[in-house]
């Protein structure tokens, strides 16, 4: 079992992320940290029993530090635990100082359950290609494991879909306190109907919104599409 710790200052969010991994096999959330001193506690007390942290879901927005200086923090850990970054922010520079403090992966707000779990699966790979126990790895062995976090993506949308429509739409949706039909996404985004409508069910069908059905007076029922 891979002991996860969730470090998320949104608490909806950090529910969602629990919600995800609990769909997932072979991972257990260990802790919910909603800042980066309570994240760095968990992980050090863990870090002292037979169940340290495996991996850390870090947010690099955090209220009380950066996630980039956590991440520095965590290092010092032994065993050290694995990172993959959340974020909105699409900033390069963000990128490269989040994989240059040993983060595994990088996932973007808003995303589906698909890429989620894309991204945990291909961490739970590079784990199994890994030989157990401390001595060094092959060169064989390292190249395999890594070549797993670095797999090409596997398109989450409808094929010949655009993965930035496929966020605006997602985030849309995510903004909507009540929700919106495919009507709504599509004047919302800039979109027609049928795409919007082409976009919102294959995020129902991962499982990140749910479908209403709404009906009106008159004329046939709407889909109404909920954040989940």
């Amino acid at each position: 079992m891979i002991n996860v710790l969730i470090v998320e200052d949104e608490p909806l969010i950090a529910e969602a992320h629990q919600t995800y991994l609990g769909r997932l096999d072979g991972f257990s959330v260990a802790a919910v940290a909603h800042t980066a001193r309570d994240a760095m506690r968990a992980a050090s007390e863990a870090a002292t029993t037979d169940s340290p942290i495996d991996l850390v879901l870090l947010d690099l927005g955090l209220p009380d530090a950066s996630g980039i200086a956590l991440a520095s923090g965590l290092s010092g850990l032994r065993p050290v635990p694995d990172i993959i970054a959340i974020t909105s922010e699409r900033d390069l520079e963000m990128v490269r100082a989040a994989v240059g403090h040993g983060a595994l992966a990088y996932l973007l707000k808003p995303f589906t359950f698909a890429a989620f779990r894309d991204r945990l699966d291909r961490y739970r790979r590079y784990r199994d290609a890994l030989p157990a126990g401390t001595d060094a790895a092959s060169q064989a062995e390292v190249d395999r494991a890594l070549a797993e976090m670095r797999v090409i993506d596997r398109a989450t949308a409808p094929k010949g879909a655009a993965a930035g429509t496929n966020d605006d739409i997602a985030r849309a949706v995510r903004d909507s306190a009540d929700g919106l039909t495919a009507d709504a996404v599509a004047k919302q985004v800039g979109v027609s109907r049928v795409t919007a409508w082409r976009y919102l069910e294959r995020l129902a069908d991962d499982g990140t919104v749910t479908r209403q059905t709404d009906y009106g007076k008159a004329g046939r029922p709407k889909t109404r599409y909920q954040w989940r």
